[in-house]
């Protein structure tokens, strides 16, 4: 991540993980899996950790999840973030891949501030689900809905 103009972090796109943000851009969560043994693997990266294939595909997860784990950042660091404290940082565990987990923040709606949902409301194993919002840069990121 670097910073960006207005002091938030966006992602650093490279050659293994640019399929990830193309599918974002069109709203859709893939996950890049290996071609010959299925395993999925996030981050994404050239080569599998499992059978050593260099042939990989893009599988289409569901977009829900649970919180694995998240933190309210106090102090934040960069002034940007600052001037919405408190928000949270979640890692969400995807529903269809368990193993896969994603970093993000949990909103009140895909384009809401980070600090519009409640902290009180957050808790380890609650249900969310993806949505979609364009980050500065042109890069469309994923975020996090609380499902109820």
């Amino acid at each position: 991540m670097t910073d960006s103009d207005i002091g938030y972090l966006t992602p650093v796109i490279d050659e293994d993980g640019a399929p990830f943000w193309q599918y974002a851009a069109r709203g859709q969560l893939r996950i890049q899996a290996c071609a010959s043994c299925d395993e999925l693997r996030f981050p994404p990266r050239p080569c599998c950790p499992r059978c050593r294939s260099f042939d990989s595909t893009w599988r289409r997860m569901s977009g829900r999840g649970r919180i694995w784990s998240y933190v309210l950042p106090h102090p934040p660091l960069l002034p940007g973030y600052a001037e919405q404290a408190p928000y949270n940082a979640v890692v969400v565990e995807l529903a269809d891949a368990p193993r896969i987990r994603l970093v993000g923040n949990v909103v009140a709606a895909a384009d809401a501030p980070l600090d519009s949902v409640d902290p009180e409301l957050l808790s380890v194993g609650a249900p969310v689900r993806v949505a979609f919002t364009a980050a500065s840069g042109g890069v469309t990121v994923p975020r996090w809905l609380l499902e109820r």
